[in-house]
């Protein structure tokens, strides 16, 4: 393994163990967080719409502020921190996010809530596109996998704990504290990063300003056509923002093509192992995440639980998920990724078949025994697909490359929503849908049946969409080699030759 000749200036005089302990524990803090906020807000909705005397319609946009933020900016926040220093960058999302936390809890109004969401949703988007970045710079390719593994541990962990501070918090405390518990974490782990996490060298890359405008217009115009989509069903309007945001892809591809510093380097998608383990990742969130929407509304409204009770039943796929991840990531760096990631997605697969098998009648312990299987999925897959993404960058494309990453999964999650509500409601009125969503309507009679109906059929797709993102996965190939190890140093490191991917 090398070491650097120079330490960096933010991390001089800890050894090589002690910075990487220290990337570890914040981009594991920075991933809790997002997935802290990113459950206890569905649990708190009925609560702050009662209180802000705010419609359904309007409200949900302070989940869906943050899908549609998130998914258009990760990619551009991973090569900011390419561009700046990836710990810079990390702490001011910390920063960001906390000051969008605090601005949350004193909203006093519907639109002041959903504007400081979008706050929060940037902060997310910079610490989430540069976790992964900030591990591959700081550990060798042959250790990647573990610490890869505990940033699928802080996601369990944050989900496990938004579901059950969410309830408690929101009943006896009150909504804004789902918010202010934010403030005292993000002010730790901001002090916490200025101290420990390097600050790496700025790679000496161009900024493809054009590009970023380009792309950021596209990913906009989709992701807010879907999410109209979504709301108020097919009509002229969304249907044009969809279709312009597909047309600037080409003059977007063509100028990516042909600038000297792209925004996202093309070519290296020619790189089989990377291509298709970017679109493995889509693919299974796409038709895994979908499911935990397809749940809830099961749940909720069929079966009348809360949203709290409801949440509970997950609890042990979250629980189990987030345990065996650092495990399979150490697996990962001895074997290899494609087997593990492969596997990972299977079991999700047969989880969801699991699931589609439930009526109106089914026991509900049923469901924390399947979830046992999907968190044993999850555990395997995310480790195992980050390792094999992020072998395949250099040091000055980490960010890029975990930025996409990162925008492939965030679009996924939009569209699982996207096809979630579209298909589960095809039976039922669009709004009825929502607020069983939502958990404040149980469906009855005739109407639950065909609810059901519409909830297998929901399920049975997203079976078959994780098992086309098995195909892509296993399609990947295998690595036979390892990168020389990239760690940070204040100068501009080599560029080692990317991981070879075998047939």
């Amino acid at each position: 393994m090398s070491t650097p000749v120079n330490p960096p200036s933010g991390s001089r005089g800890l050894s090589q163990p002690a910075r990487e302990r220290a990337v570890t524990l914040l981009t594991a803090i920075g991933t809790l967080m997002v997935a802290v906020d990113s459950t206890i807000v569905i649990l708190a909705l009925p609560t702050m719409a009662r209180d802000l005397a705010s419609p359904l319609s309007t409200i949900i946009w302070t989940i869906l502020i943050y899908l549609l933020i998130t998914a258009a900016l990760t990619t551009q926040a991973g090569k900011i921190g390419d561009l700046l220093g990836r710990g810079r960058v990390y702490n001011l999302g910390f920063a960001i996010f906390t000051v969008g936390s605090a601005l949350s809890g004193f909203a006093p109004t519907d639109i002041f809530l959903i504007v400081a969401r979008g706050i929060q949703a940037v902060g997310g988007a910079l610490v989430f596109a540069n976790g992964g970045a900030l591990i591959a710079a700081v550990y060798p390719p042959e250790r990647r996998g573990r610490a890869f593994g505990f940033l699928a541990f802080g996601w369990g962990v944050g989900a496990i704990l938004g579901v059950l501070l969410g309830g408690v918090i929101t009943t006896d405390i009150g909504w804004r504290y789902i918010f202010f518990i934010n403030i005292p974490i993000g002010i730790f782990a901001a002090y916490l990063g200025l101290r420990s996490l390097p600050k790496d060298t700025p790679q000496k890359v161009g900024f493809d300003l054009p590009g970023f405008v380009l792309f950021s217009a596209i990913l906009s115009l989709v992701c807010y056509g879907l999410i109209e989509l979504a709301v108020y069903g097919v009509s002229i309007l969304n249907v044009s923002y969809l279709v312009l945001g597909g047309l600037l892809l080409v003059p977007w591809i063509t100028l990516e093509l042909r600038s000297l510093q792209p925004m996202l380097n093309l070519h290296q998608l020619k790189n089989r192992l990377l291509a298709f383990s970017l679109v493995a990742g889509l693919f299974q969130s796409l038709g895994y995440l979908s499911v935990v929407f397809l749940l809830t509304m099961y749940l909720q409204g069929l079966r009348g639980l809360s949203p709290l009770d409801a949440s509970l039943l997950l609890v042990p796929g979250y629980l189990i998920g987030a345990l065996l991840a650092p495990v399979m990531g150490r697996s990962v760096d001895q074997r290899g990724a494609r087997t593990f990631a492969t596997l990972g997605i299977l079991c999700m697969g047969a989880a969801v078949l699991g699931y589609s098998l439930l009526d109106l009648s089914s026991w509900l312990g049923f469901i924390p025994m399947i979830s046992l299987v999907s968190g044993i999925g999850t555990g395997m897959f995310y480790p195992a697909n980050t390792t094999a993404i992020m072998s395949q960058a250099t040091p000055s494309t980490f960010g890029a490359i975990s930025g996409v990453r990162t925008t492939l999964m965030n679009l996924g999650t939009l569209l699982s929503f996207v096809l979630a509500l579209t298909i589960a409601s095809a039976s039922i009125p669009r709004a009825v849908a929502y607020e069983v969503f939502l958990g404040t309507t149980n469906l009855v009679g005739g109407l639950s049946s065909a609810f059901l109906t519409g909830i297998h059929a929901a399920l049975w797709g997203s079976a078959a969409i994780l098992l086309v993102a098995a195909l892509l996965s296993w399609s990947r190939g295998r690595e036979v080699s390892k990168v020389a190890p990239a760690v940070i140093s204040t100068t501009a490191p080599a560029e080692p030759a990317p991981l070879a991917d075998g047939k």
